[in-house]
């Protein structure tokens, strides 16, 4: 298959795939919050959220493994790719077992009696314990899932990822309609679902990873070890922990300071707004799955310059593609949150939360493909201390602002400035560091941005001038996304992108014809 095209449907595939799961997640979000209540809602937020802090060690073995993978693909050096893969598998087992024995170890210190970091109703500790365990384990198995999801990728299988997560939305929102009649603790039945869902997650990945791929192995020798494969790995997934750390700390340090001013009630509307924020950067992660690996190879195959102006077209597509729905959602927050958990549940401050949350994550945008330029140069270090570091700074502007009792919306002010700083400084880090040229970014990505952000605000704003009504919502996305096509379509892509996507329309016309 063409690299253009297979390209195509991979971020076609992974879209769709994420607008389908975003829909069943707030469904399932809706039907959570009714079952559990807004306290039980708020606390497994709060309890899933303080463990998630240590889930970053996922995504960065994540990505590293992805990326040592693509990169020598690019090389076409497939003995090295199934070297890479052996250490990799041997290394997550090894680093889940080591955090789960930190999660066990810290737990006494969070939730307790007495003297607990955590603001918990002393009548939910004891839950509290036995659900802290549980999402401990979801969490091993969503490790252990890392490396054959990893290989998936650097394959460019994007489809066949994309189906099994829909499933897993599918299978979710089926085992939450269930909440309701169980007779058993609900927030302990809650978390039994993501456990029970991501262990089927892990049998489905390894399996197939194994039939399909002669690189895959499910039980690797101990003479597959190779130290010197290991400390690679880990010095690049080293610095990828310490960003993703940072972005964590950040997201849930802002929980416990609310927690710490507020309780758990404002958990809530913070974990709406952090559901929210997760969906939209879902999405923006399965665009970049979609890209990255022809972005590393670019760089495998010593191609600098094709690696950085692919780079360029993963950021313009990761915004435009998001915008397409955040946008009109911001401007139509409210009424979507009634619609979506009833407007008797909305907590308070959820709307501006989300707001402000995608607009940050907007912001993270417009440089999200340099990202993954860094990534595959593999020189990650400084990056990560510059940039990431700096989101890190949130958390004490964020506690001065509460101290000072500003109302709560600057929590978010903070956040938004933040992640716009960063953009900023991974474009001139870039600049520095490679042949980037800021002329030619700004002219492939802020001037193809340009026009259809405008234009999406444009017709947001009117449609929001049409009087109240319960489902004013869709009106504002169907014309917001109908006009966007258009404006993206004939504004925003290059002549050989038009091509690829009007040949993909072809193909499909001809196969409906039987031709």
């Amino acid at each position: 298959m063409d690299k253009n095209r297979r390209t195509f449907l991979n971020v076609l595939a992974q879209y769709v795939r994420t607008i389908i799961n975003i829909c069943l997640s707030l469904y399932s979000t809706r039907l959570a919050l009714q079952a559990l209540g807004k306290s039980d809602y708020g606390l497994f937020m709060l309890v899933g959220g303080v463990v998630a802090m240590l889930a970053f060690l996922t995504n960065a073995m994540v990505v590293t493994t992805q990326r040592h993978l693509s990169f020598y693909y690019g090389k076409k050096d497939l003995q090295q790719v199934k070297t890479v893969f052996s250490n990799a598998l041997i290394s997550h087992i090894c680093l889940g077992l080591l955090l789960v024995a930190i999660l066990f170890a810290v737990r006494p210190l969070l939730i307790a009696e007495q003297d607990g970091y955590l603001n918990i109703d002393l009548e939910r500790i004891a839950t509290t314990k036995t659900v802290y365990l549980i999402v401990v384990a979801t969490l091993f198995m969503t490790f252990i899932t890392a490396p054959f999801r990893a290989l998936f990728i650097a394959r460019e299988n994007i489809v066949f990822i994309s189906i099994v997560d829909i499933c897993d939305g599918i299978i979710k929102v089926a085992l939450v309609l269930c909440i309701f009649w169980v007779d058993t603790d609900k927030l302990l039945f809650y978390a039994l679902i993501f456990l029970f869902v991501q262990s089927l997650n892990f049998l489905v990945f390894s399996l197939f990873a194994n039939r399909k791929y002669a690189e895959c192995s499910l039980l690797p020798r101990i003479k597959d070890v190779k130290w010197s494969e290991i400390g690679r790995i880990f010095n690049f997934a080293g610095w990828t922990i310490y960003g993703n750390a940072c972005v964590i700390a950040r997201t849930q340090g802002v929980a416990v300071l609310l927690n710490r001013f507020f309780g758990t009630v404002i958990n809530s509307a913070y974990g709406i707004a952090t559901q929210v924020y997760g969906s939209t950067a879902f999405l923006s992660q399965a665009i970049l799955n979609a890209m990255s690996p022809r972005v590393i190879k670019a760089e495998g195959a010593g191609d600098r310059q094709l690696m950085l102006r692919l780079a360029g077209v993963t950021s313009k597509f990761c915004f435009l593609l998001l915008s397409m729905f955040t946008i009109p959602l911001c401007f139509e927050m409210n009424g979507v949150l009634n619609f979506w958990l009833g407007e008797q549940n909305v907590p308070e401050y959820a709307a501006v939360f989300c707001q402000c949350m995608i607009i940050a994550m907007m912001c993270d945008q417009i440089t999200a493909g340099l990202i993954v330029a860094n990534r595959a140069i593999g020189k990650i270090r400084n990056y990560q201390l510059l940039i990431n570091t700096t989101k890190v700074m949130t958390i004490p502007l964020v506690w001065l602002s509460l101290h000072l009792e500003y109302p709560v919306a600057w929590t978010m002010y903070i956040y938004i400035f933040f992640e716009l700083l960063c953009a900023v400084i991974r474009l001139f880090y870039m600049k520095a560091t490679t042949t980037l040229s800021l002329i030619g970014y700004s002219k492939q990505v802020f001037g193809k941005i340009f026009l259809p952000t405008v234009t999406l605000v444009v017709v947001c704003v009117l449609c929001t001038m049409l009087p109240a009504m319960k489902f004013r919502f869709l009106i504002t996305l169907a014309l917001a996304v109908g006009v966007d096509v258009l404006i993206v379509y004939f504004c925003a892509l290059e002549k050989t992108e038009r091509d690829i996507v009007l040949k993909f329309l072809h193909r499909k016309q001809n196969d409906k014809k039987g031709i």
